[in-house]
């Protein structure tokens, strides 16, 4: 009698594993599964239309050719999210990773770069993570309801990461920002000028 209730609860236990183990494999292929709509995996989609324009016809019909271009095409890419992208799939040395042929597949069938996409996510999700900082429209933002972090960037990617070093308050960052604005945007300058003599 006992061996039969250490039998039942053994494969109770067996039972309960199994059923986890089928319930997380279908929940990571459905989740891997769906597909992408516009605008979203932003990083991917833009580097895998720039990549594709960029071959001829006859670099497309060898996965090994793809790949060999792949890599030199990334040591070109000058757009962080874009580096981080292809470190992600293996197309830099110091990748950790290569999966370099669950891109080049797909690109020798001709598909569309959001399908490509697709394709890379199932193999990696947090390529999709990745997002482009969005770009301030100077020309038309009010600078007053700008978090400093943000007035802060822009003094940065003009390289004025110095230009105020002992700035206060917020108005002085905008100050600052309006000073220079000139010099590196003359024209979201010039809108802004128009604007505020209408």
């Amino acid at each position: 009698m006992k061996k039969t209730v250490k039998f039942n609860m053994y494969s109770n236990r067996y039972i309960s594993s199994f059923v986890s183990l089928i319930l997380t494999v279908f929940l990571t292929l459905t989740k891997a599964g769906k597909p992408l709509k516009p605008g979203q995996c932003e990083v991917c989609v833009k580097v895998m239309e720039k990549f594709i324009d960029s071959i001829d016809e006859d670099v497309k019909k060898s996965q090994g050719a793809i790949e060999e271009s792949f890599q030199e095409f990334c040591k070109n890419l000058k757009d962080m999210k874009e580096h981080r992208f292809c470190y992600y799939i293996g197309g830099l040395e110091e990748s950790a990773t290569k999966i370099l042929p669950t891109m080049s597949k797909p690109v020798s069938s001709h598909m569309p770069p959001l399908k490509i996409c697709e394709k890379i996510r199932d193999g990696d999700s947090q390529i999709c993570e990745l997002k482009y900082e969005k770009k301030i429209d100077l020309a038309n933002v009010n600078l007053k309801k700008l978090k400093v972090k943000d007035l802060k960037k822009i003094l940065s990617d003009w390289g004025e990461d110095r230009a105020c070093m002992d700035c206060p308050e917020k108005s002085d960052f905008i100050k600052k920002v309006e000073e220079l604005m000139p010099k590196y945007d003359p024209e979201a300058f010039k809108k802004r000028s128009e604007k505020q003599e209408l």
